[in-house]
């Protein structure tokens, strides 16, 4: 009898905290960073972690100074930056990145980030996911560009990549990549909303592009669509190698500003995904199908689950 009072009692707030969250289009607020923290500070450790350096464009210069990737006026602010020294670190430059890989990743949802970039030949900043490990290789494990610009372009980019756009360089069946005129040195907030069967890109709430998920089979095998599986977010400041961004103006700043960070998902999100392990009465399964617990460990403090959407004995309820 404890038990049922127990689970009842955790499913009432629960369903009192859906209620007051839950948007007038069904989504509900699972992961947010306003970046309200003291200037110079450096982002969530609990949210973000730095990249990693390797040989990728985006990610060759990488650095975890907080030279380059820190809190001011209410944003993070990712910088690509002259290296102050070359001594320890033989680069000309040192960039900004930061991912939620590790630490946040979701299923099906739709996500906004509000940023601003500074025009200059050489500038390569984005707004993008990727798939969280376990997961295949790039590009078969697929990615999802929400925002890109370059150079000196007033122009925002939405892409994705796949084996099926870039290995077997079929990116228009579907059109895999859109672009619009865009102030982008002005604050926009650069949206994307990824369904089942669908992936729609929005600027200021306004649709730009989608990529639709095949209804033919022979394209589903050959990678058309991965993007079926948990993915994370990265949010940085590069520079281009002449390639399609121009070669970085290694004695300038770069800075690109980002305001904030919104993940939103429905109840429905990733249901069809889960599976039931056990006995179902008691068991806590996040949105991935993963056991994170039972009602016994949280029933005291629903504040130690990280915010999102839940499940138990069948049921779906959201922590903020």
């Amino acid at each position: 009898m404890r038990k049922l009072l127990t689970l009842f009692c955790l499913m009432a707030v629960a369903t009192a905290v859906w209620a007051e969250n839950q948007g007038d289009d069904g989504y509900t607020l699972v992961f947010s960073d306003e970046f309200d923290q003291a200037d110079g500070s450096l982002p969530d450790a609990t949210k973000w972690v730095a990249s990693t350096r390797r040989s990728s464009t985006w990610n060759r210069w990488i650095s975890s100074s907080p030279e380059v990737a820190h809190i001011r006026d209410g944003a993070l602010v990712c910088r690509a930056i002259p290296n102050p020294d070359t001594s320890t670190d033989n680069v000309p430059m040192i960039t900004g990145a930061m991912e939620t890989k590790g630490r946040f990743s979701f299923t099906y949802g739709k996500v906004e980030v509000r940023l601003k970039t500074n025009r200059h030949k050489g500038n390569f900043p984005a707004a993008w996911m990727m798939p969280q490990p376990p997961a295949d290789s790039w590009p078969a494990g697929g990615e999802i560009d929400i925002f890109e610009s370059i150079d000196a372009q007033n122009t925002a980019y939405h892409t994705i990549h796949t084996h099926w756009t870039y290995t077997l360089g079929y990116k228009n069946y579907p059109k895999s990549s859109f672009s619009e005129w865009m102030d982008v040195e002005n604050w926009h907030v650069y949206g994307l909303i990824w369904e089942p069967e669908r992936l729609v890109w929005t600027v200021d709430g306004n649709e730009v592009g989608r990529y639709e998920k095949s209804t033919i089979q022979d394209y589903l095998d050959n990678g058309q669509w991965p993007f079926d599986h948990a993915f994370y977010l990265i949010l940085n400041q590069s520079v281009g190698n002449g390639s399609w961004a121009a070669n970085a103006d290694t004695e300038y700043t770069y800075e690109t500003h980002f305001d904030y960070v919104r993940v939103y998902q429905k109840a429905t999100s990733g249901i069809d995904n889960l599976r039931w392990e056990g006995s179902a009465s008691q068991k806590l399964f996040d949105l991935q199908g993963r056991e994170v617990g039972s009602v016994q460990d949280f029933s005291a403090d629903t504040s130690t689950l990280t915010k999102g959407i839940y499940v138990v004995n069948h049921r779906k309820f959201v922590v903020k």
